[in-house]
């Protein structure tokens, strides 16, 4: 199993599935698990760190039109370029990241939230090159984190349902402590649908 495919994806596993939105594995045989979700807010969606794929967009078009496409990790751009300008849309990064170079799309910075919605914006790291945000809707339970924690296999120790990074074990993010959320939608593998709040406290 490759741990992570350059080439072109040729078609994607549906995963995550709420009513809020919908999450994909572009290479299902990568053991790296890069996940892409669609978080939608009153008809507009907008793509976090996206690997693109042949029919995302009829995917992502279940839930409204594309309104933005978000990236929460410096190294997570992906297919965040391709998908905007497809739609015609901007690339939004948090407003204390450093701007990307090789990013075509008309880029915004972003500093509390998603504009016109409830997620809220979290600074998980900013050091030594890396930069990571999460972003959290209370009213919906939902916590998206790109990087600091994640369900593939590279993430977890034995019996870990979730685990932390593991550059970031002996010093896991305090910004995620207190948390209870419904759902926690990673970067790397499936998201926690049930058990949520006890998978992040187990893992931090």
């Amino acid at each position: 199993m490759p741990l992570k495919r350059s080439n072109p994806a040729t078609d994607f596993e549906e995963i995550d599935r709420w009513d809020g939105g919908v999450g994909w594995i572009a290479h299902p045989d990568e053991s790296m698990e890069r996940a892409s979700h669609a978080l939608a807010v009153d008809g507009a969606v907008w793509v976090v760190d996206p690997v693109d794929a042949p029919d995302v967009d009829d995917l992502v078009g279940e839930f409204g039109e594309v309104e933005g496409v978000v990236v929460l990790l410096n190294r997570h751009y992906r297919d965040a370029d391709r998908i905007a300008r497809r739609h015609d849309v901007p690339v939004y990064v948090p407003s204390w990241f450093d701007r990307p170079d090789d990013v075509t799309a008309p880029v915004r910075g972003f500093e509390n939230g998603l504009p016109e919605s409830d997620y809220r914006l979290l600074k998980v790291v900013d050091s030594f090159g890396w930069q990571e945000a999460a972003l959290y809707d209370g009213e919906t339970g939902t916590l998206v984190v790109p990087e600091a924690v994640g369900t593939a296999p590279f993430f977890r120790a034995k019996g870990e349902r979730l685990g932390v990074h593991p550059m970031l074990r002996l010093t896991p993010p305090r910004v995620l402590r207190g948390f209870r959320p419904e759902r926690v939608l990673v970067g790397h593998g499936r998201g926690i649908l049930d058990g949520a709040g006890d998978a992040l406290s187990t893992a931090l």
